[in-house]
């Protein structure tokens, strides 16, 4: 990742279905730079720009506004889950997320703020951030950082408050993945500290952890430090621990008789007698 790139978001996170609403409205033949969007979406201007803002972050559409096959894949006539209902759906948007980059700070937090600080401070994260920024030769305010910590906070962390309305439970996308936990300290050690920790997480479908797997590396082998380990990688963006990592790999081995692992002297490796299609790896998933 060379350019970092943050805001757009206009302070919104990323509503439970606007991602299949911003796909209706492109598959009509609309633009988000059309004046009729703010009727055709049924949103104010602000939330327009969100939209589509999330729409390019999830990796739905190139820069020039285009849906592409994932898109079309998840959210079309014939989607795989169009209302998001499924939650490797869950998963794959957040893997989307992450190793897209189009957001940076998500990329940022998951792959390079974490490996320093399982569990923080919203202070911590936005000082990381702008000296991270300033490393890469980016300009970006203390002001615009704090935003944007604020919104992928709100976009994995359940609200603490009842919400007003059930409606309201599940208004934002990523939150049921409980990936960033919340607790308490004692008073005067900084008040709300956020932890990602890696874990189990049983609800992860192998065929989402194998698809990241075949989007991540070319080859016919990679090795289990780096699944556990790299940037993107799978452990990475998932948070999953060594054992977590370990039992998809053998549930990818069972499901699949062209993966192999070996583990011999110690040196523990993925390999492929021939890579499988990612598609019909999520076909495996969605028609299962």
């Amino acid at each position: 990742m060379t350019k970092l790139t943050f805001s757009g978001h206009e302070s919104f996170t990323c509503r439970q279905f606007w991602l299949k609403k911003g796909y209706d409205f492109l598959i009509q033949g609309y633009s988000f730079s059309d004046a009729v969007a703010v009727v055709h979406l049924g949103v104010g201007k602000n939330m327009v720009n969100s939209i589509y803002y999330w729409m390019k972050s999830f990796d739905l559409i190139d820069e020039t506004g285009t849906l592409n096959s994932l898109a079309h894949y998840i959210f079309g006539d014939s989607g795989k889950d169009p209302y998001l209902e499924q939650p490797g759906t869950l998963w794959l948007l957040h893997y989307l997320l992450v190793t897209c980059g189009r957001a940076s700070l998500y990329n940022v937090v998951f792959n390079d703020f974490r490996r320093e600080h399982v569990i923080f401070t919203k202070p911590q994260l936005v000082n990381f951030v702008f000296k991270y920024s300033k490393e890469m030769g980016s300009s970006i305010s203390v002001e615009s950082i704090q935003r944007d910590v604020d919104v992928l906070l709100r976009n994995y962390v359940r609200p603490q408050r009842k919400p007003k309305s059930p409606e309201d439970e599940h208004i934002t996308l990523l939150m049921d993945l409980e990936l960033i936990s919340t607790f308490d300290l004692a008073k005067g050690d900084g008040g709300v500290h956020y932890a990602i920790e890696r874990r189990g997480r049983s609800d992860i479908p192998v065929q989402v952890v194998l698809y990241a797997i075949l989007d991540q590396y070319q080859g016919l082998s990679v090795s289990f430090r780096n699944l556990s380990n790299d940037h993107n990688g799978p452990g990475i963006v998932f948070a999953l621990d060594d054992d977590a990592l370990l039992n998809r790999i053998n549930e990818m081995t069972a499901k699949y008789p062209e993966i192999i692992y070996t583990d011999d002297a110690g040196i523990r490796e993925l390999q492929f007698r021939t890579r499988p299609d990612p598609q019909q790896v999520l076909d495996d998933y969605y028609n299962a």
